[in-house]
């Protein structure tokens, strides 16, 4: 029975993306030839029209057809009105939809950072590109080392992002981790967390360094799983088991908007501790929970 599940989940969620494609095409292609900004700005509102409700489509149906176990702590003051940072930690691609649920037009149209390589995934990728997602590459140490030219190719990435926010609310999530939590991965990595990667602070400072006078807060989310190695699979399949979801709002410190990430070593030293005592309390309070 769970494979069915799982199986109607599936034709579920591709039927609503066909459903919305064909519209996604005619404003991406009319957004390809619009003159000038402010017409590009007009076709994104419809381009974000159509995927939050292709979004809400598909949290309706799994909220009705999966019926996931989710514990959701969400702050009251949220607005789609309002520009904010979200912060969390990555477990599965199961987080998307569990965010979507607790987020959903409480904040503006979302946007992810993505590899560079889902830019190629049918349909979606088009769509993450129309709607001015940031993709990133990803460059092993050596090849930075080589070439320090490569850095600042997502730098850009983000700053395109931040430009194009400065007149319209827009919700930024990051999971910091840049990657999804296994325990193989702590171990590689050396991780002094025991639920968390380390966490990357470029992307976040130079978001705040970029929209610091835009944004209305950090938006803290911990997300947490009953299962060890939870899956998108599972969850389709109905069979993930309980999911918590904690939310809370940070108010950005005036020294966050002060420094130059990339270039003030002291500014670079205080962000990173800032980031550390904050992923430690989230540790500890995936430590503290027990299912």
């Amino acid at each position: 029975m769970s494979t069915f599940k799982g199986l109607v989940s599936v034709l579920l969620l591709i039927m609503n993306t066909l459903f919305w494609t064909l519209p996604l095409l005619a404003l991406t292609l009319i957004k390809l030839v619009a003159p000038g900004r402010p017409l590009q700005r007009r076709v994104l509102a419809g381009l974000n029209a159509i995927a939050l409700n292709w979004i809400g489509f598909n949290l309706w149906w799994m909220k009705h057809w999966i019926r996931p176990d989710l514990q959701l702590e969400v702050p009251d003051d949220l607005s789609p009105q309002q520009w904010w940072l979200i912060l969390s930690n990555h477990r599965s691609w199961t987080d998307i939809f569990i965010l979507m649920m607790a987020l959903h037009r409480r904040i503006p149209m979302p946007r992810f950072f993505l590899k560079q390589q889902l830019i190629w995934v049918p349909v979606v990728g088009m769509a993450w590109w129309a709607l001015e997602f940031p993709f990133m590459r990803r460059y092993s140490k050596e090849q930075l080392d080589s070439n320090p030219a490569l850095a600042k190719r997502d730098r850009k990435a983000t700053e395109r992002m931040c430009e194009r926010a400065q007149d319209t609310p827009l919700a930024i999530i990051n999971f910091v981790e840049g990657t999804r939590f296994t325990e193989a991965k702590r171990d590689a990595r050396q991780s002094p967390f025991n639920h968390l990667l380390r966490p990357k602070a470029g992307g976040i400072a130079q978001v705040l360094n970029l929209l610091g006078d835009r944004l209305t807060g950090i938006i803290d989310v911990t997300i947490d799983y009953q299962s060890p190695k939870p899956s998108f699979w599972k969850f389709l399949c109905g069979r993930e088991q309980g999911i918590r979801l904690e939310a809370r709002t940070l108010e950005i410190a005036d020294w966050m908007l002060d420094g130059m990430y990339h270039h003030d070593s002291d500014y670079k030293e205080r962000f990173h501790s800032w980031l550390n005592a904050l992923w430690r309390e989230k540790d500890a309070s995936l430590d503290s929970h027990r299912w």
